[in-house]
């Protein structure tokens, strides 16, 4: 049901005689859950709306025509429920969480909803027959699915959840309906990996390319793991099979079909992927391609800034840039920045990887670095005998929209506790961090 908050002038609403406080309760029969109702039916050319009177006196239902995309003029009370995860997945990374962090971030959401507008994944665990059908009614598509297993009972026991078997028949009713989608395993070494993931692969690419993709993701591990599911760590030699099986994998199916995530480029030791390999980058939220992305960015930006005749570019004043990132980004920062400090005149940066003590030395990932950690980093820095004239932070250890990290710190707090202002927050990729370094100064 949508309350309505707001109705425009010289709008259909205000033609139909709707005001605020009335309430939407359905479109063409359908019960109306959310604005996702809304923003469908506005898309078509004509409808039925059943409407509750503000005063709650009684419903009307009003036949619409109007053109396709119109829209009607109205505005919302916002429905801030979500529909939360009914697992208790084995390699939860909520469960392995501090206290003391944002309140938000302790939230388990499993809503197909926010997976179409948002990107999250959703297990579909939580969903009715009536979710099923609303998903196909309404077009969401695509939705980012976490799979992590095509074996029944195997992924009830990893996500300890009785439903959890019912993926299949999900997966073939929404592809029967036309919805794409985007799937993910979150690998537990010896459980869902190996010949379990290859049967998964295979029994996925049937549906190809309604199911477009699978992203292939290591664990996450903290070190508050006492009392949960045990798990190991990967390593090199782990990392290193699991590339070659994506790579037969895909090779069989002829297509990018399985992603393998940054970080088993990073254990092994092998090179990226070139940014061709992921496409449009559809899991790039998911750590897919993220650095292949980001360097191809980065490359493309020096080159344009030093011309093709591999000049230097001459900032006018002398500056010591300092990039802050996780430690597994360690090595390619240091090799890009390299060959910045020769591109460009007059520039002397280094980077500092921060070793991550607020969820453990085994979380590197710098989307993760929480801003006690930073602050001890750079402190470290200085003592070292470190000097910089910026600092430069990926603009994904922030809350987007909110200058606040992980741990609750703010931006503005860093900054006073570090007795520094020049921190600047890089939000565009390789791109932005050239132009950065290329710049003479100022907050971005």
């Amino acid at each position: 049901m949508l309350k309505i908050t707001k109705v425009k002038r010289n709008s259909i609403g205000k033609e139909l005689g709707l005001e605020v406080g009335d309430c939407i309760v359905a479109f063409d029969g359908h019960p109306c859950e959310d604005e996702l109702d809304y923003l469908y039916y506005c898309e078509t050319d004509g409808f039925s709306m059943t409407v509750r009177d503000k005063r709650g006196e009684g419903e009307v239902t009003v036949e619409i025509e109007k053109d396709e995309g119109e829209d009607l003029g109205l505005e919302f009370e916002k429905n801030t429920a979500i529909r939360t995860c009914h697992n208790r997945c084995v390699f939860c990374f909520v469960d392995q969480m501090p206290k003391g962090m944002r309140e938000s971030l302790y939230v388990k959401d499993d809503d197909y909803g926010m997976s179409f507008s948002c990107g999250n994944f959703v297990t579909l665990t939580n969903l009715s027959d009536e979710g099923l059908e609303r998903i196909i009614r309404l077009k969401l598509s695509p939705l980012y699915v976490s799979v992590h297993t095509l074996n029944p009972e195997l992924r009830v026991k990893l996500l300890r959840n009785r439903f959890a078997g019912k993926i299949v028949e999900q997966i073939k009713r929404l592809v029967e309906g036309g919805i794409h989608l985007h799937c993910q395993a979150v690998l537990v070494p010896n459980e869902n990996d190996g010949e379990e993931l290859a049967y998964t692969a295979r029994e996925l690419f049937k549906y190809y390319p309604y199911v477009e993709d699978i992203a292939c993701v290591p664990t996450g591990l903290t070190k508050y793991r006492e009392g949960l599911y045990p798990i190991a760590d990967v390593d090199g030699e782990y990392s290193a099979k699991l590339l070659d099986l994506v790579d037969e994998l895909n090779e069989e199916f002829g297509v990018n079909f399985l992603l393998p995530a940054d970080e088993y480029f990073v254990k092994s030791g092998r090179k990226f992927k070139d940014a061709s390999f992921y496409g449009d980058f559809e899991q790039i939220e998911n750590g897919i391609g993220m650095t292949a992305k980001f360097l191809a960015e980065a490359n493309t930006a020096l080159a344009e800034l030093i011309g093709n005749g591999g000049g230097r570019y001459a900032l006018k004043t002398p500056k010591k840039s300092l990039i802050v990132c996780g430690t597994s980004a360690e090595g390619l920062n240091r090799e890009l920045i390299a060959r910045c400090n020769g591109s460009i005149e007059s520039l002397h940066a280094d980077v500092l990887a921060v070793e991550n003590d607020y969820f453990g030395h085994t979380v590197t990932c710098t989307g993760l670095l929480t801003g006690v950690d930073i602050l001890r980093a750079l402190e470290k820095y200085r003592e070292r005998g470190g000097e910089f004239d910026e600092v430069v932070l990926a603009g994904n250890v922030l809350k987007e929209f909110e200058d606040v990290f992980l741990c609750g710190m703010t931006l503005r707090e860093l900054k006073k506790k570090l007795a520094f202002e020049n921190i600047r927050i890089n939000r565009d990729g390789g791109y932005g961090l050239i132009e950065i370094l290329a710049s003479d100064g100022g907050d971005r």
